[in-house]
């Protein structure tokens, strides 16, 4: 399984929904709250050049903001749309 790492933040609404998401179809992921572990925000910053949150990093894919389309693409979780046909 693909390592996820969830960069987030409290009262933040789009990253609860990453959280859920990402807990419904099954996947494991390390949340770094960047207002409570200030290494996780210099890291957040630094290293994925990066100020907002949720950012999703996935092996080496960055995700930056919300974006369910692309987190399902580098998740290879089927478009509902195609299931149905």
């Amino acid at each position: 399984m693909k390592k996820i790492i969830l960069y987030t933040q409290p009262d933040c609404p789009p990253c609860e929904i990453t959280k859920r998401f990402l807990t419904e179809y099954g996947f494991s992921y390390e949340a770094r709250n960047i207002k409570t572990d200030q290494k996780a925000r210099k890291e957040l910053i630094e290293t994925y050049q990066s100020y907002s949150t949720p950012t999703i990093v996935i092996e080496d894919t960055v995700i930056t903001g919300f974006d369910l389309e692309k987190l399902k693409a580098e998740l290879n979780i089927p478009d509902e749309k195609e299931q149905a046909q």
